[in-house]
């Protein structure tokens, strides 16, 4: 792996990969009307599989899918599928903006986790970031807890499989590597998409009116001949994205690259601005900053206390 000397190359990459990563949220948001969520992470997986396999291959590194972990990777497939399942499932019920920031109370969890299951040694100014991150969490959604639609919090469901695999991989990275894990992601996302497929394909139980419950259970293939080429996009931007992001982490340093990530906020405000006409209250760009603020001074501490726990893998 390269030295992680070339900061400045590295911030580049990830502030494009971000923007890629909002283009293939954007892509979602615009097709969940009429298109089947497992159909759309059964083709986008696909793609994904076949780009980064050529890349491996053009670059002449090791193509592995053999785990060294087989029950904690079983896991993280599992946490990983679900988890975004959860956060693509958001985007039929809230703005891009507001979903991509209640994400991001993942360094949050990954502190509470490492400090649970790691048993790393957390410090009173993290704690407290930790603390009012979540406040800020309280504000973007103002609960009212009379009339309280639970699926604003699927973004959080997200974040907390997220933070949970990100656990499961700082004790698998010591022998599989990053392409090794991302393989396994993708095959496990083929088994689990195409089990759905047998079991809720034909829109039998398409029976709702909630954009929600019909982004899951629509019947596939529907609508290929519009459909196909945004999925496609979908599982391109995906490995473009991805590779961008490895990249960036592997040849620059997490502790200076990793707050560069929260420029996705800014795409995504924009793509919802532009495409869906979203436009976020004062409340909310306030927890949102709140939100931002409080992962980045973790980030921070992280970098003083010379202590990689949520700066070490990527966020996204």
């Amino acid at each position: 792996m390269p030295t992680k000397n070339n900061n400045p190359k590295g911030i580049i990459l990830i502030l494009l990969a971000m923007m890629v990563f909002s283009v293939q949220d954007s892509l979602m948001k615009y097709i969940y009307s009429f298109v089947s969520l497992y159909e759309v992470y059964l083709v986008r997986t696909l793609v994904s599989i076949i780009i980064i396999l050529l890349f491996l291959k053009l670059t002449k590194k090791p193509i592995v899918f053999k785990t060294q972990y087989p029950l904690l990777t079983f896991c993280r497939v599992i946490l990983f599928f679900f988890g975004f399942s959860s956060f693509y499932i958001s985007l039929t019920v809230m703005p891009l903006a507001t979903a991509t920031a209640l994400f991001f109370v993942t360094p949050f969890l990954i502190t509470i986790f490492a400090r649970i299951f790691l048993k790393e040694e957390i410090g009173p100014r993290r704690w407290s970031a930790v603390i009012i991150g979540f406040l800020g969490v309280y504000i973007v959604l103002n609960p009212d807890f009379r009339n309280f639609d639970y699926l604003s919090l699927t973004p959080i469901l997200c974040a907390l499989c997220y933070s949970l695999s990100m656990i499961i991989i700082k004790k698998t990275s010591d022998k599989d590597s990053v392409y090794t894990q991302t393989f396994t992601f993708y095959i496990g996302a083929i088994i689990i998409s195409s089990i759905f497929y047998f079991f809720i394909g034909d829109g039998q139980y398409n029976t709702s009116d909630h954009p929600a419950s019909q982004f899951i259970f629509r019947e596939w293939f529907e609508n290929l001949e519009v459909s196909i080429l945004l999925m496609v996009a979908t599982g391109f931007t995906a490995s473009v994205a991805f590779l961008l992001l490895f990249t960036a982490y592997s040849i620059a340093s997490p502790s200076v690259v990793s707050p560069f990530e929260y420029s996705i906020l800014l795409w995504s405000s924009l793509s919802g601005w532009l495409f869906f006409d979203e436009m976020l209250s004062l409340r909310t760009f306030i927890g949102i900053f709140i939100i931002v603020t409080s992962g980045i001074y973790i980030f921070m501490r992280e970098k003083a206390q010379d202590q990689s726990i949520v700066t070490e893998k990527p966020l996204r």
